[in-house]
């Protein structure tokens, strides 16, 4: 199966974000696809913003971006766009890093207001970062997503069928692009 780098925009160690990736993380496990978690907020704030590009933080994340086969991207939406910490990291990868790779964009927000921000901010992105296929992405209320005391995460029910419609989506292209790769 394939290796999936997912990637969470949150600048908050608490975020609904960053959990909600980690829940679907779960779901690519089980399907039997290898998942590496990162979290942009773990790279030092002096590498994105001062744009080391030798940090070894920004050279490991450069690292896994090659070596993933697939790629989900969650962030959180600020003011209509994704979250500043993801462009500072997706800014210091290499123009085409996602070059041959298939995409899964998400988002998390507290408005429907901020539902076209994955196709009018983020894909466009991804698109120019040389992606081979970007799925369908998907935006959750923050009302939608519940963190229990212990930790536990809980979905809506309605929210939660279609986020798992939208990984099963993505794995099975994931299980497609080596042969559409191959054929061109």
């Amino acid at each position: 199966m394939a290796t999936v780098l997912s990637v969470s925009g949150s600048p908050s160690a608490s975020s609904r974000t960053g959990r909600l990736l980690r829940h679907l993380d779960q779901r690519l496990i089980a399907q039997g696809h290898q998942v590496i978690p990162l979290d942009v907020r773990t790279v030092p704030a002096e590498a994105l913003l001062g744009a080391d590009f030798r940090h070894p933080a920004v050279v490991e994340a450069t690292e896994l971006f090659a070596r993933a086969d697939g790629v989900v991207v969650g962030t959180p939406v600020y003011k209509a766009s994704y979250s500043g910490v993801l462009k500072a990291l997706l800014d210091l990868l290499p123009q085409y890093a996602l070059t041959g790779k298939t995409v899964l964009p998400l988002a998390t927000g507290g408005s429907t207001a901020h539902v076209l921000a994955i196709d009018y901010a983020l894909r466009p992105v991804l698109n120019s970062m040389g992606a081979a296929h970007i799925v369908q992405g998907w935006f959750t209320l923050d009302k939608d997503i519940t963190v229990g005391e212990d930790g536990s995460l809980a979905v809506a029910p309605g929210t939660a069928e279609a986020l798992e419609q939208v990984v099963d989506q993505f794995s099975a292209a994931l299980d497609r692009t080596p042969a559409l790769a191959a054929a061109s």
